[in-house]
Parts: C-alpha cells; sequence; structure tokens
C-alpha cells in the first residue's frame, strides 16, 4: 500500500444489482463527513454516479473526458479538467464514450501481449487499425491494466481517499479499476445468487493479481438491502465466514437512500441523522482503522 499518496478504495462485483454505486456513493459521503478530502470516480460506462450526485450533464460533456485522460499519454493533465466538484466531494464523472474503453483496452492489451512476444509475426502495430484511441506507445507496458491509474497519478489535488465506482460486469475495465484502486470493497445482497458472484470475483483478483504483480486487499463486504427472512440470515452467515477477516457492514433496506439519490446528494447531504447514514460512517471509520493498519505495518 502506497503509504504517502491517497487511498484508492474500488467499489466492485460485476453481479449486476447489488447497489454498488449506492455504496460507493454513500462510503464517499461518510469519509467526507469525517474531514476526508474526497474524490469519487464514476468508470462505471453507464454514469449511474454520476448520475445519483446530480451532474447528469458531464455524462455528456465534450472532451476531455476519463478515456481521454486513460488512453493518451499526452492528454494525463487533462484529468484536472476533468474533475467536477460537488458539496460533498469531487467527482471525476463517467462519460459517454467509456462505452468504447472495454474494446480499446483489450486491444490494448492484445498490443502488449504482441510486444511482449518474441514471435516475429507478432507486430503490435499490426493491431492498431482495430483501436480507435490506443497505441503500443499509449501502453507502454506488459499490459493495459494501468491505464486509469496512470490517469489517476496525473491528479494535482492530493486528495485524502480515491472512491473508484467500478462497472457491474468482469472485463479489462473493472480490472483497471480495480488495479488503480486494489483496496477494496465488496457489495453483496443476502440471496444465494451472491455467492456465485463474490467466488468469481476472488478468480478474477487472482488473475489480476498474477498478471500485473498487483496486490489486492479487501477492507470489507456490505450486507446491501438486508432483510429480515431465512435466507439473509443464512446468507449473512455465508458472507461473514468467506469475509472472516474484515468487516462484513449491514445496510438495512431504506427509502432514504433512494431519495438521497434522486435529490443528487449522499445520506449525508440529505438525512445525516438516519440510521442509514450511522451505518455509513461506521463504514467509513472501520476503513480508516483498515488502512491505517496496513500503512503501519508497511512503513
Amino acid at each position: 500500500m502506497n503509504v504517502d499518496g491517497p487511498v484508492r478504495v474500488c467499489v466492485t462485483n460485476a453481479k449486476g444489482g447489488t447497489g454498488k454505486t449506492t455504496v460507493a456513493i454513500n462510503l464517499a459521503g461518510a469519509l467526507n463527513r469525517r474531514g476526508h478530502d474526497v474524490l469519487l470516480v464514476d468508470v462505471d460506462p453507464q454514469g449511474n454516479a454520476t448520475e445519483g450526485l446530480g451532474l447528469a450533464e458531464a455524462y455528456d460533456a465534450g472532451p476531455p473526458t476519463v478515456l481521454d485522460a486513460m488512453t493518451d499519454p499526452g492528454r494525463r493533465s487533462a484529468v484536472d479538467d476533468v474533475v467536477v466538484a460537488h458539496e460533498e466531494m469531487d467527482v471525476l464523472p463517467a462519460s459517454v464514450d467509456l462505452r468504447s474503453a472495454e474494446r480499446e483496452l483489450v486491444i490494448g492489451n492484445l498490443m502488449a501481449q504482441f510486444a511482449a512476444s518474441e514471435h516475429p509475426a507478432l507486430d503490435p502495430r499490426l493491431l492498431e487499425p482495430f483501436a480507435a484511441r490506443v497505441t503500443p506507445e499509449t501502453v507502454g507496458e506488459d499490459h493495459a491494466k494501468h491505464l486509469l491509474a496512470a490517469a489517476l497519478d496525473a491528479l494535482e489535488h492530493d486528495y485524502d481517499y480515491v472512491v473508484v465506482d467500478s462497472p457491474p460486469f468482469f472485463g479489462e475495465l473493472t480490472d483497471a479499476a480495480i488495479y488503480a484502486a486494489p483496496n477494496l470493497v465488496v457489495p453483496a445482497l443476502t440471496e444465494v445468487t451472491s455467492r456465485r458472484g463474490i467466488e468469481s470475483l476472488f478468480d478474477r483478483i487472482a488473475g489480476i493479481e498474477s498478471a500485473t504483480g498487483v496486490t489486492v486487499r479487501e477492507l470489507g463486504a456490505v450486507a446491501n438491502r438486508v432483510e429480515s427472512t431465512n435466507e439473509d440470515h443464512r446468507m449473512l452467515a455465508w458472507l461473514n465466514a468467506v469475509f472472516d477477516d474484515v468487516p462484513v457492514w449491514e445496510v438495512r433496506k431504506r427509502v432514504v437512500l433512494q431519495q438521497a439519490f434522486d435529490r443528487g446528494v449522499s445520506v449525508f447531504g440529505y438525512s445525516a441523522g438516519s440510521d442509514v447514514a450511522g451505518w455509513f460512517e461506521e463504514m467509513a471509520a472501520d476503513v480508516e482503522a483498515r488502512v491505517a493498519e496496513d500503512r503501519e505495518a508497511v512503513a
């Protein structure tokens, strides 16, 4: 873990509908509430976090965009121009062109593999006609998973926390989000279908670590939209067993979360005295404690 720069946290689960974006927004809001300077990064091509913070116009804004900063080394510094101020945090919004990011990153990874190969026929420039943005010079490493990290490295502002809302699917863009922010918060619904998604996530993490050498840590899991059914109880027990060395935070179903989303703020900007706000503040406090332990161990 970097002991000097901002703490980068990725909220991720490739299974859709887990409340990933809600968790990202409200964890960022809680960290802000606790006195931290926070940047929320939305790399979900759907732009739900961007919309949920009242910044829908930024999603359709022209260049530069976060994808420009990722794929053009000459425009990395433009990432500062993309950041939008919000009353609770800064936001690096998603943009419509992120819909092409998966294709660009796939081709970028192939370029890197070609470049690393000793086979004379595998010239990475043969792939340039298939890409709209990436080039062998863009990749510059043995994979393209570093491109979001490179864009975030170019930020001039020194944030305390960077919270990344990843896409709700497995792919190169999610890999790039995890590589850039290898401290994970994993939201899951307390239903049986969540098991396969989490098991697949662990497999994906192992693949990222093997391919890149990055170390990925779980900060905790979020049991989201918890109710009082037998299935909920069984899944809470399963989540606590799977995440046995990190917290499993429970967030129960509350309409205030949707109301805050519709208002374009976190629950702290809408109903700071609610029980939901208390749950997310506890989450933020646990994240702070885990980060402090990790940084002390590294130092």
